[in-house]
């Protein structure tokens, strides 16, 4: 027999993952990324200026995120993934042809809403398909491998950015920037989606009555409560001090042109990271903390030295970020049910980017006042903060678990004694 009921699932799962890595790669294929915020400088925008872009863009995030998360659980997921690519190549498309302050902030609500989009949607759609398809527990490394794709896309726009920019300038760059989001977008239709809104509880009465289904899930669960604050707490840090590597870069003294290569230090250690989550995925609380102490430490020392080569170890730490990061979201998908998922998980990174807003303003007034080194070094202290709750629940946990052994073991005696 040539076909036999074994091989189907496996076809299925490398569809998703292989539309799943293309997605990624070409998501975050952003070849504006290295530029951007020196194209902000170079219009003319005082640092505090480019930092309320960043907040405005997190704002949107932060506005959109959770409807968006219902919109997803109510309606065809693969659809808002199409859409969201769209919504971003328009946004860049502003920045190179009318740059400016107000341009700029369209751009970033563009992109914010795009991001929103797929927010939430993709790891609901990837988690259920794979769950579809027996492979559920495959999440994690799945969803790995995807943010290192990801990765080799930031990093693909760091190789090619300068290469561009020298060529073409800003115009070319945004223009390429631009037909990735396309080609992202085309790629999206290609996600398999089994699941219909009819096929949840609830989805027949609209995203508002999944929200309201989702948050109540959330306050009801203690577990589900604790891994949704997870995330932010790992994620929100690091994603904020990401938009500003190029300029850390810059103030190592490098020139303009070497600003991308040198990216490319950091990004290989976050996409190291992505493709360590499938070994890494049993570790517990204890070994999560020690991960985010040494990253935490590693990212302290990497800035405070300010030397092109000690950006190694900002690398490094965003590595251990990006593993802690996709380890978060896998234990909060095992906690949530598959009716309200993207909502859950959008509630997630709702929380993220509240926490990544927190983190814009007073990063520019630590690096007005004195370095980006400085802030960086600032920006390691909530991941040792972290390191050390989880580390404390890590022990209390093992007492309590330590007791409830020592009590079953005293009371196990009891029923021969009586027998005598």
């Amino acid at each position: 027999m040539t076909l036999s009921p074994a091989r189907v699932p496996g076809t299925g799962a490398r569809r998703l993952t292989a539309t799943l890595y293309g997605y990624s790669f070409l998501d975050d294929l952003v070849l504006l990324y290295p530029v951007y915020a020196l194209l902000f400088s170079d219009t003319g925008l005082p640092l505090w200026q480019i930092s309320t872009l960043f907040a405005l863009w997190s704002v949107t995030g932060l506005l959109l995120e959770v409807p968006s998360g219902a919109w997803a659980d109510a309606c065809s997921r693969r659809l808002l993934l199409c859409l969201g690519p769209l919504l971003t190549a328009a946004g860049f498309a502003l920045w190179v042809l009318v740059p400016s302050y107000g341009a700029f902030a369209l751009g970033f609500v563009l992109w914010g809403a795009g991001g929103a989009l797929g927010s939430g949607a993709l790891e609901a759609l990837v988690h259920e398909e794979l769950d579809r398809l027996g492979e559920a527990g495959r999440y994690a490394r799945v969803m790995g491998r995807a943010r290192a794709a990801g990765q080799i896309g930031v990093m693909a726009s760091m190789a090619l950015g300068g290469p561009l920019f020298a060529l073409g300038g800003y115009p070319l760059v945004g223009a390429a920037s631009v037909l990735a989001c396309l080609l992202a977008a085309a790629t999206a239709t290609r996600f398999p989606e089994h699941r219909t809104p009819a096929d949840d509880d609830g989805g027949d009465d609209g995203w508002v009555a999944t929200l309201r289904a989702g948050l109540a899930e959330a306050r009801g669960d203690r577990r589900v409560r604790g891994a949704l604050l997870l995330v932010p707490a790992v994620a929100a840090v690091w994603g904020a001090l990401d938009e500003y590597t190029p300029l850390l870069v810059r103030d190592t003294g490098v020139a303009d042109e070497t600003v991308p290569c040198l990216l490319l230090l950091i990004w290989t250690g976050a996409t190291a990271g992505g493709l360590l989550a499938g070994p890494a995925e049993r570790l517990g609380r204890a070994g999560l903390a020690g991960l985010l102490a040494c990253a935490a430490l590693a990212l302290a020392a990497g800035a405070a030295l300010g030397t092109p080569a000690a950006l190694v170890l900002v690398g490094v730490a965003f590595g251990g970020f990006q593993l802690a990061t996709v380890l978060a979201d896998a234990r909060l998908q095992e906690r949530v049910g598959d009716a309200r998922r993207a909502t859950l998980t959008s509630v997630a990174g709702l929380g993220t980017e509240v926490a990544t807003i927190a983190v814009y303003l007073p990063y520019a007034a630590v690096a007005a006042g004195t370095s980006h080194g400085t802030a960086f070094v600032w920006g390691a202290v909530p991941y040792l903060l972290t390191a050390a709750v989880l580390a404390a629940t890590a022990r209390g946990l093992r007492t309590r678990r330590g007791k409830a052994r020592a009590e079953t073991r005293n009371e196990s005696p009891s029923t021969p004694a009586r027998t005598q």
